[in-house]
């Protein structure tokens, strides 16, 4: 029984970590769907990058982690604001078919450049050398870099829906999603809106793969890789919210690693078998619109 009991607190602790990362991903995907109805596949390619910045920042400029962490945040909003600008703006009004063609372009783009400048193995992540032992809570030795992970991830979680319940941007946004020519008609710019609100939410896919480098292994494929579960995260949770992916990714996190640890043989088909009876029982979501 008490072998049971560890296990479970450590599958809900590692599980947790791993929910968090997910969930600082694909928010800027739940909300970038809700609000502009743009269904970009390619979300995780400014994760890949924002990993790729922050290995970069490292090993090659020197820079400790907390500060390359911010430079791959700031990097990627910046490029993700040029390339909705040159690229993304062009198609908000087409079809869902040539969004997904055109993201899906993207993902083949960016997964050669990456091979490209770093090769195909994956890139090692060094940790500074606090985040690499032990941290003792409750009884119990925690890696400490679990630790750092799920406490930075709670900061953002609690900065961005401080931001979005408490702002006058978060404000604006909320009006756009329930209703987005009633909010044009009062006078909100929208245009700038989508902009700030996709710069935003790449920049934090960017910093979520950053975080995660160490969970979710930044190699080219990573945009492929781990495209299911980011659509899991927004499906399950209902696009143009940010309660319900909160919920879904650590969902996902935990029972992704309870079948690791406890039915390995079976993969992620539970995952899967699971996200498919909820979304029969409730097409938009947990916590979508049902109307």
């Amino acid at each position: 029984m008490d072998d049971f009991l560890v296990s479970l607190v450590s599958i809900a602790f590692h599980g947790a970590a791993y929910g968090m990362v997910l969930y600082v991903i694909s928010v800027g995907l739940s909300v970038t769907m809700g609000l502009m109805g743009f269904a970009n596949l390619a979300h995780g390619v400014f994760a890949m990058a924002g990993g790729y910045v922050m290995i970069s920042a490292m090993s090659s400029l020197g820079l400790p982690y907390p500060v390359a962490l911010l430079v791959a945040f700031i990097a990627i909003a910046v490029v993700s604001l040029v390339l909705e600008m040159l690229l993304y703006s062009r198609l908000y009004g087409a079809g869902e078919l040539d969004q997904v063609l055109f993201t899906i372009g993207l993902i083949f783009i960016s997964v050669a450049l990456a091979r490209l400048a770093y090769g195909t193995l994956q890139q090692p992540v060094m940790l500074p050398d606090y985040l690499r032992g032990q941290f003792s809570m409750l009884g119990r030795d925690f890696p400490a870099f679990r630790v750092f992970l799920i406490a930075v991830s709670a900061v953002i979680v609690a900065g961005l829906w401080f931001g979005v319940e408490r702002t006058s941007w978060g404000a604006m946004l909320r009006a756009a999603v329930d209703n987005r020519g009633m909010a044009q008609s009062v006078g909100i710019n929208t245009r700038r809106l989508f902009m700030v609100t996709f710069a935003a939410g790449s920049g934090l896919a960017g910093l979520g793969g950053a975080l995660g480098a160490e969970i979710i292994a930044i190699q080219p494929i990573y945009p492929f890789a781990n495209l299911a579960y980011f659509l899991i995260v927004v499906s399950v949770g209902g696009m143009g919210t940010l309660r319900g992916p909160f919920v879904a990714a650590l969902l996902i996190g935990i029972t992704d690693t309870a079948c690791k640890y406890w039915l390995p043989e079976f993969g992620a088909f539970l995952i899967y078998a699971t996200t498919v009876g909820i979304l029969l029982w409730r097409p938009a979501g947990l916590f979508g619109r049902t109307n």
